[in-house]
């Protein structure tokens, strides 16, 4: 088993390589071992590509160890497809270069695989071997294995306050509480993400990007709370450089089939009602247009929202040294604290919902 958990490791670490690039398919890594050496590896790098076992047997072939395939074992983060989606079966083409044995992180949730890909390698006689490490993949995976068990985006509520507890001025001045370090990392976040959401309040004081100008990577789609379109034409949020949907009560837009649509720069328009539920409503419409987490950077009415329904999942809350006496008030965080860092002189504290 410890030589086990050695390659499902580095199988693991591949898979992380395709982190904010293949969404709304989950991170998966794969290696090829024969005879304790790795003859292959590979991982899925973005939505609609090869998936990672193909990436490792091409990697074996390109390296001339084909003929070694046979005798050799695939470590797997996620059970292999079964269905013909943007690439044929995986595990079709584990059984046609006539792996020995497969062994696999998780089994993958979704209705179209859901253990017909293990079923399709034993029926072909490939010996397959089952939840070696998956702790570790779950928590790799956890915004997709969220997705399809709950039907619901992954939340991250991400703030931050003064040294004495404030979101910034009343009057809405504008106030840099995190330092440049720290604004990487929060950039990096985003791009880690699928989508992004402020409120009304924060689109029309601050005007912001959204994007993750201060780190290489793709943009998230931008969801802001307009409940009655009032927010005004010529903000950066309507700018047409990355896509948009405007939370609304008044109208929706036809949900798009795949998440390709978000290539294109647009402005889309999701309806809810109003009432105690708007928060379940905002993430169930997220859901179904293949929007698997979402970063919600505020305001305090809206980061208060989300905690005060229970739906959310993460805090990562950031402390500057800097005090201003008195301001709009930060929200008081729950769950489970899990870790912190220090960055310079800010502080973060990172919550779990339990």
């Amino acid at each position: 088993m410890e030589t086990h958990n050695q390659w499902m490791q580095r199988a693991l670490q591949l898979a992380e390589y395709g982190r904010g690039r293949v969404s709304p398919n989950p991170m998966v890594g794969c290696v090829i071992v024969h005879d304790d050496v790795i003859i292959g590896e590979g991982w899925h790098r973005a939505y609609g590509g090869p998936h990672a076992e193909v990436r490792a047997i091409e990697d074996a072939d390109a390296k001339g160890h084909a003929h070694l395939l046979y005798e050799a074992t695939a470590y797997v983060t996620l059970e292999p497809c079964s269905h013909t989606g943007k690439t044929p079966p995986c595990a079709d083409l584990l059984v046609s270069r006539k792996l020995k044995k497969v062994v696999i992180c998780n089994r993958d949730p979704n209705p179209l695989v859901s253990g017909r890909g293990i079923k399709r390698l034993s029926d072909a006689g490939v010996e397959v071997e089952c939840d070696v490490m998956s702790a570790a993949g779950l928590e790799l995976n956890k915004r997709f294995f969220k997705a399809m068990n709950r039907e619901k985006p992954f939340v991250i509520l991400k703030w931050a306050e003064t040294a004495d507890g404030f979101l910034g001025y009343r009057d809405g001045r504008p106030l840099h509480i995190s330092n440049r370090i720290s604004n990487m990392h929060v950039h990096r976040w985003r791009s880690e993400e699928d989508a992004i959401l402020v409120g009304y309040q924060t689109a029309l004081t601050d005007n912001p990007l959204l994007n993750v100008r201060h780190w290489s990577g793709i943009n998230p789609v931008r969801v802001v709370l307009d409940r009655h379109r009032q927010l005004p034409a010529d903000l950066h949020l309507f700018d047409g450089q990355q896509a948009t949907i405007v939370v609304n009560y008044e109208q929706d837009t036809t949900i798009p089939e795949s998440p390709e649509r978000y290539s294109e720069a647009s402005v889309a328009y999701m309806q809810v009602s109003s009432g105690s539920d708007e928060i379940a409503q905002l993430l169930g419409g997220l859901h179904t247009r293949k929007i698997q987490s979402v970063f919600v950077e505020g305001g305090a009415a809206v980061i208060n929202s989300f905690l005060q329904s229970g739906l959310w999942d993460e805090i990562r809350r950031c402390q500057g040294p800097s005090a201003i006496g008195d301001g709009v008030q930060a929200p008081a965080p729950r769950g489970t604290l899990v870790s912190s860092q220090k960055i310079g002189d800010d502080l973060w504290t990172f919550y779990r919902n339990d």
